[in-house]
């Protein structure tokens, strides 16, 4: 019987990697692959569909044109074939896709670009603006001006992005496998492909990703497995499969859509069986009939999360390079990673900082604990720390009779004595000069959490967030009360020293 051909309308985002676009040993263009591409994405065009093409392999083209065997080892030189090689990259998908009457775009990045709020913004509204007139961008990532401190690492991390930043329905990581194996099926008879992902942490212990790319590329699996994590806390569907067969895209599209509906039951494409788990019938003029199984596309797909960040927190979390750390204790940890928490840091979970970073610049969350096991916390201490972490602070300690620890005390006594060369990184318009000679009553410190400095500690990175203060007055404000910030500041713009908080990695 009948069925529809294909879903809603979806915002889909395809990478194709170098290997996929220029033969590995002669750099020709792979025209079959490319044409074949070119084909796929205009017929989704025609179904309503919206979509945004990364495009590796300036680096590649630019090799043909010079005649080169390999790839120059110094920054310049592939800075340079990458300006030869992007020009003539962009003439020929525009010359393909001229061919079948569809409009494209080129768009260049880097990460610098957008890490700046208002360049990120200016980004999204030309994606929107680009998909609304039917044009279909084709994104790189700018390598001529590129460096390591600001480039995106491989082009499935800039696809990853940018799903996220147009909120996408799908991302397609074409590769030279039709699948994620949990070996390398080229050297492993028995490597066996894996059909659904639901949680990309708990697939790396099933999986081998010792693969490092051709050549001519960057990545392996390895980077699909980065750019899955990142697309999928985004809300965004990800597929791996194969660049030989690019009409699979409209095909894994059009299964996944009437699976989800219930209207067919997928046969896996090795063993012919079907899913007896639903129901395949549809619906006809008022009679139920019966459907014909559908065969499942190779393909292995990635689920999104159903808990998708925010746009702020996506961009905070992927697209910023951190300035500097903000150290925590395990207290701290356990609040943000709850959803109540906000995202947001007071100045009592705050053990120090490190590095210099100025007031609105991401910085990385450090949580710090004992190399030694630890007493797990007990009911009662875990509900004072909620108190104070969440309250900013105002709860008085359970037993106000017991002082605090010497070494608690000089820690606080001495902040300042900690902070010459952060302060001098930044001069004295950043500090209020006589901040510093402001002294608190002792019940205004927040002493829950701070650990004996005789202890071997380790840190560890758990997420990422938006400074409110610049590195030197959280370093001030460490451990304090919300409401002593404007005593020791002088002023207060915020009551969270971090916000925006986005922590990957649970308590």
């Amino acid at each position: 019987m009948a069925r529809a051909r294909h879903g809603p309308s979806s915002t889909i985002v395809i990478k194709l990697g170098t290997s996929s676009i220029v033969h590995e040993t002669t750099h020709q263009p792979l025209l079959s692959t490319l044409s074949g591409l070119v084909e796929t994405v205009t017929h989704l065009r025609a179904l309503g569909h919206k979509v945004v093409l990364v495009s590796s392999g300036a680096i590649g083209v630019g090799l043909k044109r010079m005649e080169m065997a390999s790839k120059p080892k110094s920054l310049s030189g592939k800075q340079a074939l990458a300006a030869i090689g992007q020009g003539r990259l962009i003439a020929l998908w525009d010359n393909l896709f001229g061919q079948l009457g569809q409009p494209i775009a080129q768009v260049l990045l880097t990460r610098g670009d957008i890490s700046d709020r208002t360049r990120y913004l200016n980004a999204v509204n030309t994606f929107k603006e680009l998909l609304s007139l039917g044009v279909v961008p084709i994104v790189n990532e700018n390598d001529t001006v590129s460096v390591s401190e600001i480039k995106f690492g491989d082009n499935d991390t800039l696809s990853a992005i940018t799903s996220s930043m147009i909120h996408a329905d799908y991302l397609f990581l074409l590769t030279d496998v039709d699948s994620l194996y949990t070996s390398n099926p080229r050297k492993d008879p028995n490597a066996k492909s894996i059909d659904v992902v639901s949680s990309v942490s708990a697939i790396r212990s099933q999986v081998s990703t010792n693969t490092l790319g051709s050549s001519l590329g960057t990545g392996g699996m390895e980077t699909k497995l980065i750019a899955a994590d990142i697309a999928t806390a985004a809300g965004v569907t990800t597929v791996i499969t194969s660049s030989k067969d690019p009409g699979n895209i409209l095909r894994i599209i059009e299964y996944n859509n009437a699976f989800r509906s219930g209207s067919t039951t997928p046969l896996h494409p090795s063993s012919g069986r079907s899913s007896p788990s639903l129901q395949n019938i549809c619906a006809i003029d008022g009679i139920s009939a019966p459907l014909l199984p559908t065969p499942r596309p190779p393909h292995t797909l990635f689920k999104p999360s159903p808990t998708p960040l925010r746009d702020l927190k996506s961009w905070t979390s992927h697209t910023l390079s951190p300035a500097g750390s903000v150290v925590i204790d395990s207290g701290a940890h356990q609040v943000l990673s709850r959803r109540e928490s906000g995202g947001r840091l007071l100045a009592a979970g705050v053990l120090g900082v490190r590095g210099a970073f100025a007031s609105g610049q991401a910085v990385r969350i450090l949580v710090r604990r004992s190399q030694t096991s630890e007493k797990p916390e007990t009911a009662a201490e875990a509900a004072r720390a909620r108190e104070t972490y969440l309250d900013g602070g105002e709860t008085e300690p359970t037993t106000p009779s017991s002082p605090p620890s010497e070494s608690t005390t000089s820690s606080i006594s001495t902040i300042d004595g900690m902070l010459d060369t952060s302060i001098a990184a930044f001069g004295d318009s950043d500090v209020t000069p006589s901040a510093h000679l402001r002294t608190l009553p002792e019940e205004n410190h927040v002493l829950l959490g701070r650990k004996d400095e005789s202890v071997d500690w380790e840190v560890e990175e758990v997420g990422r967030g938006l400074a409110n203060y610049n590195s030197a007055q959280i370093e001030r404000v460490k451990g304090l009360k919300s409401s002593n910030i404007v005593h020791v500041l002088g002023y207060a713009d915020s009551e969270y020293v971090v916000e925006n908080i986005m922590i990957r990695i649970p308590p």
